[in-house]
């Protein structure tokens, strides 16, 4: 799940500009006429809602990368994120088809031409989007109502989640999300809203891409370092991260112990409950006073 949050960071980071459609959520493709029976989701994100939905017997199809809830991994796969196979897709028989921006254009033309419904979510830079898209979905469900609700009950967390933070001094806060390339994220993604709902201070807010140095996170000097990290092997591991980090003395996190390690999946592809859910645990992190 880390190398598909970098992937979509690096992405993001290539695109100038996503246009979102106001509570429809989606850019292409159309609603069925009736709530769709044989669902493939393209998305981590879509899947997790799908679920939440109570949509779930009715997903035949979804990708590697879709791990949440835990019974997401036992549906067929049909590819990942940006590459889906085709073959897969029409021998399931769906009669919807689920993707985002990240879905290959060219794989979106090909189902199309097949005469595939699918139908494309616009990639998603904040909570307020992700609620969009969250609407959006339950739309295609006939569930908009159950949508709704969740929207709400998860807006009314993150302001309490707020209100707990809003009096204390805020945090310089660096959260890595890859290594090899290093990887942060910057105002247009939806994780900076992560640290500042949290009372932090994004130190790459500024940033033009996601693309960082060492040097650089060293000159700005966050009091918080959170690696997203998903217990992988190799070069890359969260731990391993954590030792390179602690070579660097002058850093304010390093001298006061404050670097953390924080599973990819409840930062990298959110739905607004997950959201709501991980914000309180990263403000726990900033603020572990205000939820004593």
């Amino acid at each position: 799940m880390r190398r598909f949050c970098v992937i979509y960071l690096f992405l993001m980071s290539l695109i100038v500009s996503i246009h979102i459609l106001p509570d429809a959520a989606y850019a292409e493709g159309h609603t069925p006429k009736g709530a769709p029976q044989r669902i493939i989701s393209l998305s981590p994100a879509i899947t997790e809602g799908l679920f939440l939905l109570g949509a779930e017997e009715r997903i035949v199809g979804v990708t590697t990368y879709c791990h949440k809830p835990p019974q997401a991994v036992k549906k067929e796969k049909v590819g990942s994120v940006m590459e889906t196979n085709i073959e897969k897709v029409v021998s399931l028989k769906p009669d919807l088809v689920i993707g985002t921006g990240l879905t290959n254009q060219k794989d979106v033309k090909k189902l199309k031409t097949l005469g595939i419904n699918i139908v494309i979510f616009s990639i998603t830079k904040d909570f307020t989007q992700l609620c969009e898209s969250f609407s959006g979905l339950g739309r295609l469900l006939n569930k908009e109502d159950l949508a709704r609700t969740m929207i709400d009950e998860s807006k009314k967390r993150l302001l309490q989640t707020q209100r707990k933070v809003s009096a204390l001094p805020r945090k310089k806060v660096f959260i890595q999300l890859g290594a090899k390339p290093l990887f942060a994220a910057s105002r247009d993604y939806f994780i900076n809203d992560f640290i500042e709902y949290a009372g932090g201070i994004n130190i790459f807010k500024d940033a033009r891409s996601g693309l960082v140095s060492r040097e650089e996170v060293v000159r700005r000097n966050p009091e918080i370092v959170i690696i997203a990290t998903m217990g992988d092997t190799g070069e890359n591991t969260g731990e391993k991260e954590m030792k390179m980090w602690q070579r660097y003395k002058t850093i304010n996190a390093v001298k006061n112990k404050n670097i953390f390690l924080v599973d990819s999946d409840k930062i990298c592809s959110p739905t607004p409950v997950s959201f709501a859910d991980s914000l309180e645990d990263i403000a726990k992190i900033f603020h572990p006073e205000a939820f004593k």
